[in-house]
């Protein structure tokens, strides 16, 4: 996260300046003159004025949510909420995009099964100072479910967390603690969060009771948790000395109610914080109040092939939003209606019944799953991914409604952690990418209440786009370069992207209509040199060369404002020059005005032998070496991070050791020092 620097400004102390005195004054001479008294009077007029004028800073609004009471002030102290509510565990999440938080329930949830009482809590809400005082409560424990993001960072809801922990001193003596971690084994720093709170928590004198939990997306991240999970219980239950009950039964979160007679203008509609946030727009725009940005641009950039791939462009025009170049766009999408349409109709229910699923724990923070009231098809368009494969938790707790015994029975089996039932789940569930729709299909004895449905799909995420413009040349638009999502699975049911499909839809007018998308942006640390003197190599093939479009706009712009720009030299990878050729026309014509210093392209299936990018930073690794090594160039690589930027990165190895003449370890200490110095930066998903 970007953190701004506080600017203090000091005003110099203003000295009065001494009147001389007349050096003799005549007697009879009044003690004023007209003069003085004019000026005296002039001088006191004007300070009433300024104080009768002047105008009290006026305080930034606070936007209140329509016809909804104001929000009562919530608990920071999650010691006194525990001791209150009788609860001894407490789970706490970092979560970027949700799963943190969806694991953290579980095992809040469990703890009731456990003989326990537990609660998920932001670690964001609460003073978490007061970690040391957890000792004060019988059997207590905290757990916590850590997520890294991006290079190795906390997620934002974790980093205020991360600094105390970096900052504190304080002991944590008599405190019992677990974490699970969350990351992806393809990234650069694996898991650093929960390793790094793990590790820290232990040094503050807290004791661990459980081992650390390594979760890998790159694998199967629900198995690792299913697996820690059912390991770590039994462990629990000898450690506090209680026996588990209740295994088998569901435990209903929410409780859901209907509203038969509502007033409509208080029904949400799609808003995520306020009600009619839609409808009157107010900044500051961010993940609870996104801009409905207009769509002006929507085009495809492939010239032919079989994909599509597009380039859209929104309008911020009047939205205060502003943004750099190597910013993130987050844009929140909606599930396909005709998806949304055969779950009601398989569920055999009304769709528009507006409805609220309160939470049965009065003491939560969290009220509702998702904004309420409102009606489960606006839940299931906006608000729930109904497009994942579910986890095992759902299959589970919706098991005891298939009506065959041997669905029931597999549905469970699914949810252990014995060999059968992961190699059930791994190929049923993940390899047959079915979704909760495919599921109910091919379960036609599985017809689970919809409130029940809608309590346990996770929240729809927002989906980010590396911002392809400079806000230098585009003030008042965002570009966004992105890839279609569609394939067929192995049950023969075509899937699409939820994202890229809802994106590919928003023509630039629909009926006499502007598309719009709701966005906003989050800030990034892939930022261009301070020094625009130094050089920069940009790697990135296919939708990798977005944040490259406006890291080269730029650069044309510092050079049209007389500035000293350094060498530019990108590096593009697509498949055939004739079909994917991304921004060819752009490209082309930045190396013709001299902005790119050296374009460089490899079209991988254009001749009989695969060329990457990775092939052509070997072929150039002279003039490579001068710039790193001699130039200080800062390295950029953006794109798939399983296979590609591991290949960059070993051929960056390759150049370093042969000619810098280092070992493998040596050339890999160096490319660490660039990182750590912010010259080797990457933006990489998986």
């Amino acid at each position: 996260m970007n953190r701004q620097n506080a600017l203090c400004v000091t005003m110099p102390d203003v000295e009065a300046e001494s009147s001389t005195q007349p050096e003799a004054m005549e007697e009879e001479e009044p003690l004023f003159s007209n003069l003085d008294l004019f000026l005296f009077t002039l001088i006191a007029g004007l300070i009433i004025y300024w104080f009768m004028s002047r105008k009290k800073a006026e305080p930034i609004p606070e936007f209140k949510q329509l016809d909804q009471p104001a929000p009562s002030t919530r608990e920071t102290s999650f010691i006194e909420k525990m001791k209150k509510t009788g609860r001894n565990i407490v789970v706490f999440y970092g979560s970027q995009t949700g799963t943190g938080e969806e694991f953290a329930n579980r095992l809040s949830k469990d703890a009731q099964r456990y003989g326990m009482k537990g609660m998920a809590a932001d670690p964001e809400e609460y003073d978490m100072c007061e970690l040391s005082r957890l000792a004060e409560i019988d059997n207590s424990l905290a757990i916590f479910c850590m997520a890294t993001y991006g290079e190795g960072d906390p997620t934002d809801n974790a980093q205020d967390f991360y600094d105390w922990l970096q900052e504190s001193d304080g002991e944590l003596n008599g405190v019992n603690y677990t974490v699970f971690a969350l990351g992806n084994k393809t990234y650069e720093h694996y898991n650093a969060m929960g390793v790094y709170v793990d590790k820290r928590l232990e040094e503050l004198g807290a004791k661990r009771v459980f081992d650390l939990g390594m979760g890998d997306d790159d694998g199967n991240l629900e198995e690792d948790f299913v697996t820690w999970r059912e390991q770590f219980w039994p462990a629990m239950c000898e450690h506090f000395g209680v026996e588990a009950s209740g295994e088998d039964s569901s435990i209903r979160q929410y409780e859901l109610k209907e509203h038969n007679d509502i007033n409509m203008n208080k029904v949400y509609t799609g808003e995520f914080g306020c009600l009619k946030s839609f409808e009157t727009q107010k900044p500051p725009f961010d993940a609870k109040n996104p801009f409905l940005a207009p769509v002006i641009v929507n085009r495809k950039l492939n010239k032919a092939g079989n994909r599509h791939l597009m380039h859209l462009e929104v309008d911020i025009t009047g939205s205060k939003i502003r943004y750099e170049s190597g910013d993130h766009v987050a844009v929140y999408p909606t599930n396909d209606t005709a998806i949304v349409n055969k779950l009601g109709q398989i569920l055999g229910v009304d769709l528009d019944t507006v409805i609220s699923l309160n939470n049965l724990d009065e003491e939560s923070n969290k009220k509702h799953p998702f904004p309420c009231p409102t009606t489960y098809r606006t839940a299931l368009t906006h608000y729930l991914d109904i497009i994942h494969p579910p986890r095992t938790n759902v299959l589970y707790e919706l098991a005891q409604y298939a009506t065959d015994p041997k669905d029931q029975e597999n549905m469970r089996k699914m949810a252990s952690s014995a060999p059968e039932g992961k190699a059930l789940y791994q190929s049923f569930v993940l390899e047959d990418n079915r979704n909760i729709l495919a599921i109910l299909e091919d379960l036609p004895s599985l017809r689970p209440p919809i409130d029940h449905l809608c309590e346990l799909m996770p929240r729809l995420q927002a989906r980010y786009y590396s911002i392809a413009s400079s806000s230098k040349v585009h003030p008042n638009s965002i570009h966004i370069c992105a890839v279609l999502v569609e394939y067929t699975t192995k049950t023969g049911r075509l899937t699409k992207g939820v994202a890229t499909t809802w994106l590919k839809n928003k023509l630039v007018a629909d009926n006499g209509h502007k598309s719009t998308v709701p966005m906003y942006i989050r800030k990034s640390q892939f930022r261009l040199p301070f020094k625009a003197s130094n050089p920069v190599i940009m790697v990135g093939p296919g939708t990798g060369i977005a944040p490259f479009m406006g890291f080269i706009q730029e650069r044309g712009w510092l050079k049209e404002q007389g500035k000293e720009v350094g060498e530019t030299v990108l590096y593009f990878g697509c498949r055939h020059k004739n079909e994917d050729y991304l921004y060819q026309e752009d490209l082309e014509e930045a190396e013709k005005t001299g902005v790119i210093t050296k374009l460089n392209v490899a079209f991988s299936r254009d001749q009989e032998q695969k060329v990457y990018v990775q092939h052509l930073l070997r072929t150039n690794k002279e003039d490579l070496w001068r710039q790193i090594h001699t130039d200080n160039a800062h390295i950029y690589i953006c794109g798939d991070a399983r296979n590609m930027a591991r290949d960059v990165q070993t051929a960056f190895y390759e150049i370093a050791e042969e000619l810098g003449g280092m070992t493998r370890t040596q050339a890999t200490d160096y490319i660490k020092k660039l990182m750590t110095k912010g010259r080797y930066s990457q933006d990489v998903w998986s």
